[in-house]
Formats: C-alpha cells, structure tokens, sequence
C-alpha cells in the first residue's frame, strides 16, 4: 500500500528552505557520502579501520607522523611475512630505507591491537618473527624503536605479549603523506565543517528575504 501522508511528510522535508530542514539535509548527504566512502574502503581491503594515521615517530624513516596509512586484510594480495621471512626471500612490500640498527626493511607492517585489547589505538610496527613457544604470536618492532614491543610495558595492559593473528588488523599497503593529520584532528575539523554549513544557510537565507532594490526613475529627457 501506499503511504501519501507519509511521502507528503518527506516531500515537504525535501523543498523546505527553512534553515533547519537544510542543515539536517547536508548532514545527511554528508554522512551518506561518507558512509558510502566507508563502505568501498572495507570491501576493497577486507579489513577495518581500512585506513590508520601514524601518531608517533616509531616507524621514522618509513612512516612519518601524519602519514595516512592504507591498510588491508592480512591474508590479501599474498600470506603475511615477518621480517625473517622476508629476508629470506627478498619480500619488502613497505618501506624503503633501513631501520634504526641498520636493518633492511624487509616484511610486512602489521597493525594490532596489543594483548587483544580494543579499548586502546592499534599499533603499527614490523613483524620481526613468529614465536612458535607457550606464548606463541609475532614479535613486532618499530623502526625506530631500539628494541621489539614484547620488552615494552604499555599502560593500561602491562608487557606486550607476541602477537596473536586474531589480534592483527591489517597489514600495510602503502600510506600517503600528512592527509593523516586530518583524521588525528577530526573533531575540530568536523566542528569547523559545520560552522560554515550554518553560516553559509544564514547568509544565504538572510539574502533571499531581503527586498530588491528600488529603482531609479527618469524622466528619459536629455538634459542641456
């Protein structure tokens, strides 16, 4: 059946120029583009967040902070390499200058979440090696880093343990300079975007209700 009160409703929605009805109408083509942008992220990763900005200088000189980096599933475009696989075989998918102690970037980056824990940021470092012991999982390092994370007290969760493969999100692909700067700041960037979306209705609503300008009358006699 169909429902007239209800498309009336709707339709009046859609051609009201009041200042209310047009901001909440570009927030919602806002949040359909970016919903919509979301959604082609994960399908074409397989993974999410499917993209993740660097915070600190840990993976320096690989990764810069601000980079934005783009991520997908571990298991896509090929099996994920620690750094001693990746030596063995020459895989350096990510990164091009050597790390802290000399070493070639070799493997894969991996972003984790340490000890499982989804209430803190992932991480993103280099897996080193996989740990085959009672406590089996990757040994991750920061380039830039002088020893693995496994020696490093996080707070909140205590030792990092090695990393266990339900705990990776995703490996890196590739990462594009300072865009990550506005993810890191997106509050007030989002606060900022709606400042101007309410002014720019208010000018604009304040122009259409201001009358035309009254014209000039002449007499169309040429003076002498």
């Amino acid at each position: 059946m169909q429902d007239p009160a209800g498309n009336g409703v709707i339709r009046r929605f859609m051609e009201s120029t009041h200042p209310a009805a047009v901001l909440a109408r570009d927030i919602a083509w806002v949040a359909a583009v970016v919903g919509g942008v979301a959604l082609v992220l994960f399908l074409a990763s397989g993974t999410w967040p499917a993209v993740v900005a660097v915070e600190s200088e840990s993976m320096v000189p690989n990764m810069q902070v601000g980079d934005l980096v783009f991520v997908v599933a571990p298991d896509r475009f090929g099996a994920l390499q620690s750094w001693e696989e990746g030596e063995a075989s020459g895989y350096a998918p990510f990164g091009t200058y050597p790390d802290r102690q000399g070493n070639m970037p070799y493997g894969d980056v991996i972003i984790y979440r340490p000890n499982g824990d989804t209430r803190v940021h992932p991480i993103i470092h280099r897996a080193i090696s996989y740990e085959t012991g009672t406590d089996q999982g990757y040994v991750t390092k920061g380039d830039n880093n002088p020893a693995a994370d496994q020696n490093t007290y996080y707070p909140g969760i205590g030792y990092i343990r090695p990393v266990k493969k339900e705990w990776i999100v995703g490996k890196a692909l590739f990462s594009v300079p300072l865009v990550g700067y506005l993810p890191l700041n997106i509050v007030p960037f989002a606060v900022l975007i709606l400042l101007a979306v309410i002014i720019h209705e208010l000018l604009s609503r304040r122009k259409d209700e201001q009358p035309p300008a009254p014209r000039s009358q002449h007499s169309g006699r040429k003076k002498r």
